[in-house]
């Protein structure tokens, strides 16, 4: 249930309605707009009939149900868009915000160099995964803690917030002392343990969607996310499996307008696992940009043919200068 005040309510009055909600066992989510506030009353919805008391409290103008099964996340819940801050970095805003960095943490030199050059490059924030999970157990699993002090050491040098990966309930306390964000990847979007641990954190999420995971999905693992206390989530389209096989994933660029209709989260996409060939990144980047995408997350790595993971698909610094140079033309172009 979405619970609307009055223009005129008074933080007092506001205040009063949250109690309330949560004296009836339902948990008070409030969003302030420019114009009014919207409680989202969110509980179990055997017997939601006593919510309906809420417009004679003072300050409600009215009562309305979510429809949406996700109720936090839809557009029913939030007037406007959710800006998402990482580090000093909004996502979500006027600014289209690209992510980049390898796929995993090799070593303080790999991970350093490639800092260096998506900073020169433009990109606000340094990817760099140090907990993988791959398909393979006999694959490359990441340098884990060790790797999560590099990218320490890398963003107290360079500057730049950093986003990272967690796979394991147990590790997000540890992932959160030294990341700015962590990523829920494709094959942990419907871990819920995990969604409702990082929903406890106090860093943002960014949550990838899964190779088999339709929008409603997607947005009911954001949920778990919303409804565990932390409302900054970045939704982030990765490429779904279709009969396809010339790409390794099949990106859905519609799912970005669609998600934009749906939810007030911001919204990025991955163009390096859905195309899984660097070829492929720049012209799905740029057509990310074109229909809406709050920003990118590709994957960069100084010397692609030496990396224990995912190198066929990341770019060299060359590729990833003419991306941002590229990127930067259009998103101009649309503003104006």
């Amino acid at each position: 249930m979405i619970i609307v005040m009055k223009n005129q309510a008074t933080e007092k009055q506001i205040e009063n309605v949250i109690n309330w909600i949560e004296s009836i066992g339902y948990k008070a989510h409030p969003s302030r707009g420019v114009q009014r506030t919207i409680i989202g009353a969110v509980g179990d919805q055997r017997d939601k009939t006593a919510l309906k008391y809420a417009e004679s409290l003072p300050g409600v103008e009215k009562t309305m149900p979510i429809l949406k099964p996700y109720k936090l996340a839809s557009r029913e819940s939030h007037e406007g868009n959710t800006i998402v801050s990482v580090g000093p970095i909004p996502i979500g805003g006027p600014e289209f915000i690209v992510m980049a960095g390898p796929c995993s943490i090799e070593s303080e030199e790999q991970l350093l160099e490639s800092a260096y050059i998506v900073k020169k490059g433009g990109a606000q924030i340094l990817r760099g995964g140090a907990y993988k999970p791959r398909t393979s157990p006999y694959s490359f699993q990441g340098m884990e803690e060790e790797g999560l002090k590099l990218l320490e050491q890398v963003r107290l040098r360079t500057s730049m917030p950093v986003v990272t990966e967690v796979v394991n309930p147990a590790d997000v306390d540890l992932v959160e002392s030294y990341a700015d964000m962590l990523q829920i990847g494709a094959r942990n979007v419907q871990n819920f343990a995990l969604l409702k641990k990082v929903g406890q954190s106090r860093k943002p999420v960014l949550l990838k969607r899964g190779m088999m995971t339709t929008i409603e999905e997607l947005l009911m693992s954001a949920e778990y996310v919303l409804s565990s206390g932390n409302p900054n989530v970045i939704l982030c389209e990765r490429g779904i499996r279709t009969f396809e096989t010339t790409t390794r994933n099949t990106l859905d660029l519609s799912a970005v307008p669609v998600l934009k209709g749906l939810t007030h989260l911001p919204v990025v996409v991955d163009p390096s696992h859905a195309a899984g060939h660097w070829k492929l990144v720049i012209p799905l980047s740029r057509a990310a940009v074109a229909v809406g995408a709050d920003g990118l997350i590709v994957e960069v790595h100084p010397r692609p043919e030496m990396a224990v993971s995912d190198g066929m698909q990341s770019l060299k610094p060359e590729k990833f200068y003419q991306l941002m140079d590229e990127l930067r033309a259009i998103a101009s172009a649309m503003r104006h």
